[in-house]
């Protein structure tokens, strides 16, 4: 199944005693899946991957794949500080079912040539596509357009990637020019910048922002081959994205509230280490959600 278009990142539930909630996980991925998403990614920042046990990640990721049933593809993050662990991750999604996988550098690993290691050694144990994810403010490693033009000579199964270092725009062309277009790219950075990178020529997102139907209608307008539609309604919800965007750290906990206000979710609670958010903000996020239109 090949990747494009909105491959949300999903959130993980938790109860207000913070254990998996399998029951809104299932719900929480049957609304995606009505939203029209074309994809979902399990385990990345979004998802508290970090905070999950071993345990956990296989329960997250089996009820998944068991709900969505086929229907679109399912992308798991396999990232880990050490080679060993990553292909531990990919082969255990690979075996529970996933289509894709996806895997950032190692934290803090400067050496490019190590980077390219590790992904070389994580594509031979497995048969299934390979996200790279570019993700420099988590990660502390900057990965030149240059470097993907390495991985995809070096890694036959490193076919797509998830673009996280602003300017966004300016990356994406600049890789496709080093790949020669082998490489279908994926823009994040909570969309703030999703029209502009489908004009650069990405293939879609992977983000976890909370309202993926206007995602949705905006790449199927650009790809249907109105790009003035799709920029009015990117433009139309460009404040709601901003919103969360400049939330920072505290974006997984303003997302939950806000799928927990949509009846998606029985619990905004986000595992700790993390902030809170203050009541201001969730009177500034439902005012700027009645303004667009947006509340029940």
């Amino acid at each position: 199944m090949e990747l494009r278009g909105i491959s949300v990142i999903s959130l993980t539930p938790f109860t207000d005693t913070g254990e998996v909630d399998v029951a809104s996980l299932r719900r929480l991925t049957d609304f995606y899946l009505q939203a029209g998403v074309h994809g979902i990614t399990l385990l990345g920042i979004m998802g508290e991957a970090n905070k999950l046990t071993e345990a956990e990640r296989g329960v997250v990721v089996s009820t998944v794949i068991e709900q969505v049933a086929g229907r679109v593809p399912v992308t798991v993050g396999c990232s880990a500080p050490g080679t060993h662990q990553a292909i531990h991750f990919v082969q255990e999604a690979q075996r529970l079912g996933a289509d894709a996988v996806m895997v950032a550098p190692p934290n803090n690993l400067k050496n490019l040539d190590l980077v390219l290691e590790h992904y070389r050694r994580v594509g031979e144990a497995t048969d299934l596509p390979l996200v790279v994810q570019d993700e420099p403010t988590t990660t502390g490693v900057i990965l030149p357009p240059a470097f993907f033009g390495r991985v995809v000579r070096a890694v036959p199964t490193a076919r797509y990637a998830k673009l996280e270092e602003a300017p966004t725009t300016v990356k994406i062309t600049r890789i496709l020019e080093e790949t020669g277009g082998a490489m279908r790219l994926f823009g994040g950075l909570g969309g703030m910048y999703f029209y502009e990178e489908l004009a650069r020529g990405a293939s879609g997102i992977m983000t976890g922002f909370a309202y993926p139907e206007v995602l949705v209608r905006v790449y199927e307008r650009f790809t249907a081959g109105d790009a003035e539609a799709a920029r009015a309604e990117f433009y139309r919800y460009l404040p709601l994205i901003r919103f969360e965007a400049q939330l920072g750290v505290t974006g997984v906990a303003i997302r939950k509230e806000t799928f927990k206000l949509r009846g998606v979710i029985d619990s905004a609670y986000v595992r700790p280490p993390a902030p809170s958010v203050d009541g201001r903000t969730l009177e500034e996020l439902a005012d700027l959600v009645q303004y667009l239109g947006l509340a029940k």
